[in-house]
C-alpha cells in the first residue's frame, strides 16, 4: 500500500477538476481527499494499492477535459489507512 501526496498547477479550478479526481480515485478503489488552495491550485492525498497509484498519477498530470495542467508536485509520505473513501473537501 502507498500514499502520496499532490499538488497540481495550471487551469485546474473551475473545471470540475476535483469532481472527476474524485471519480478517477473512487474507479481506481483509492481514498484520501482533493481539494483547491487559494493560490488557484489542486492539492489532494491518495492512498491505495501501488499499481492503482502509478495510474492516478497519470490522471493527474492531465486531469479532465478542460483543465490545462502545467506541473504536478507529488512525493511519497508514509501509508496510514486513516480514510474509508475519497471525498472531496472545501473551505
Amino acid at each position: 500500500m502507498k500514499r502520496i501526496h499532490v499538488t497540481i498547477t495550471g487551469r485546474v479550478q473551475g473545471v470540475a477538476f476535483r469532481a472527476a479526481t474524485r471519480e478517477a480515485a473512487i474507479a481506481l478503489n483509492l481514498t484520501g481527499w482533493v481539494k483547491n488552495l487559494r493560490d488557484g491550485r489542486v492539492e489532494a492525498i491518495f492512498e491505495g494499492e501501488d499499481d492503482q497509484m502509478e495510474l492516478i498519477q497519470h490522471w493527474c498530470k492531465h486531469g479532465p477535459p478542460l483543465a490545462r495542467v502545467t506541473g504536478v508536485d507529488l512525493s511519497e509520505e508514509d501509508y496510514t489507512g486513516e480514510f474509508r473513501e475519497f471525498t472531496v473537501l472545501y473551505g
